[in-house]
């Protein structure tokens, strides 16, 4: 069973006390999450003031400082439309990369994913489907895409557990109907992570943790980071 760790994601400079936002303290706390058991790695780069990026110098410059720290150790990125609102410009940053990352989430409920699917794909970089409702699966399916992704990401993204819960279950239904076989990973978020999470261990699915899903470990208190909630979901995997 694989544990991805999610080191950052769209959290702001201060938003926890270890949050990993420049190349270094990236690549730091890598080592550290791969220590404790994580298999791979999803990162959000981010500019020299602290805010997200696709540009292809910031790309390169956290990929680089990981694999320095972490060799062998796959790495993945975020395309997330918010990064980039522009559809157009966020293809052609894409487009530019120079240090490619191992895999790259798509997030089918944004448009424009033909067309960065097939950049990625050319570009010789690994595609992570993710799939938030039953509407994304029924994309993916109709645009023949699955056969040619890494893994799927089963991604509810309702933070009260029961509903996260409800949703993952209809889109791990669909995808059953629609026989798409490719190896699954389910997370949730902020409330729902550890339910969420439970579901996949359960399932026998792939899953990831880290403070771009959650700061708070199952009895409430704040994590100390990364590092412990990848410990935590090691421990629960492998006792």
């Amino acid at each position: 069973m694989l544990i991805k760790a999610c080191l950052n994601g769209s959290r702001e400079a201060g938003a926890h006390p270890t949050l990993p936002l420049t190349p270094d303290e990236l690549a730091r706390d890598a080592r550290a999450v791969v220590a404790a058991g994580a298999g791979a790695l999803h990162i959000h780069p981010r500019r020299a003031d602290g805010s997200q990026s696709l540009a292809a110098a910031d790309i390169a410059a956290a990929l680089s400082a990981i694999r320095t720290y972490c060799p062998g150790v796959p790495v993945g990125v975020s395309t997330g439309i918010w990064i980039e609102p522009v559809v157009a410009l966020r293809l052609r940053q894409v487009q530019e990369w120079t240090v490619l990352p191992d895999f790259a989430s798509v997030n089918f409920s944004e448009p424009g994913v033909a067309e960065l699917c097939e950049a990625l794909t050319t570009s010789g970089v690994n595609i992570e489907a993710g799939l938030a409702t039953v509407a994304d699966v029924e994309l993916l399916h109709k645009l023949g895409l699955a056969d040619h992704c890494l893994r799927i990401l089963i991604e509810p993204p309702e933070s009260e557990p029961e509903a996260a819960l409800a949703n993952a279950t209809a889109i791990i239904n669909v995808l059953n109907a629609a026989h798409i076989q490719k190896p699954r990973l389910l997370h949730g978020s902020d409330a729902a992570t550890w339910a969420v999470l439970d579901l996949a261990i359960s399932l026998g699915y792939d899953t990831r943790i880290g403070l771009e899903d959650t700061f708070t470990l199952p009895n409430g208190h704040q994590t100390q980071g990364n590092a412990e909630l990848v410990t935590l979901v090691y421990n629960k995997v492998t006792l």
